[in-house]
C-alpha cells in the first residue's frame, strides 16, 4: 500500500482548483517560504518570487540562513495569501490562500540562473528591460537563484467566499 505523503483537505467545499491556485501564484507578488532552519527549528521568511511552469523562483544572498537551510534540507513549503479581508462585525476573515510543498535547489548552472533572474525582472520591472539586463550583468556573481519544484499544491478560501461564488 502506497503511503500518502500530503494530506487531503478536510473542507473540500472550500478547496480551490489547481488552476485557481496557479492563477494566485502567477498574480501575487510575495509569499512566505518555510524551511527547516538551524537546530531543526522552522524558519519562515517572506520573499518576492515568480511562478513559472510548475516552479517557484526567488533570489537570495550567496550566504545566510536561507541558503544554509536549503543546502541542509531540500523540502520546503511556500504560502501565498491572495485575500485577507477582515470582517470584525462577523468575527471572521474572508480569505484565499495557496500552499505548496516542494523541493528547493540552488541553481548552479549560469544558464538556469540567468533564465530565472530574467523571469523575476520581467515580473517586477517589465518597463525596465534594458536596465534589468544591465543590473543582472553587474550583480550576477553577487546573488543566488533558488528553484522550488512543486510536488503538491493546495488552495483554500473562506466559506463565505464559497457562498458568494454560488450566488
Amino acid at each position: 500500500m502506497e503511503e500518502r505523503i500530503f494530506r487531503e483537505m478536510r473542507r473540500k467545499r472550500q478547496q480551490l482548483s489547481e488552476d485557481e491556485c496557479i492563477m494566485i501564484l502567477e498574480n501575487s507578488t510575495s509569499g512566505t517560504l518555510a524551511l527547516i532552519g538551524d537546530g531543526g527549528y522552522p524558519y519562515a521568511v517572506p520573499l518576492s518570487y515568480v511562478y513559472s511552469n510548475g516552479k517557484i523562483f526567488f533570489h537570495s544572498a550567496l550566504t545566510g540562513h536561507k541558503i544554509d537551510a536549503v543546502k541542509n534540507n531540500e523540502k520546503v513549503s511556500f504560502c501565498v495569501i491572495d485575500k485577507d479581508d477582515i470582517k470584525p462585525e462577523k468575527f471572521t476573515t474572508y480569505y484565499r490562500s495557496v500552499i505548496i510543498f516542494g523541493k528547493a535547489r540552488i541553481l548552479n548552472n549560469d544558464t538556469e540562473k540567468r533564465a530565472a533572474i530574467e523571469l523575476l525582472t520581467e515580473k517586477y520591472s517589465p518597463d525596465f528591460k534594458k536596465e534589468g539586463v544591465e543590473e543582472i550583468e553587474r550583480e550576477f556573481d553577487k546573488f543566488s537563484m533558488i528553484e522550488i519544484l512543486i510536488e503538491h499544491i493546495t488552495g483554500k478560501q473562506g466559506k463565505e467566499l464559497v457562498s458568494k461564488e454560488k450566488l
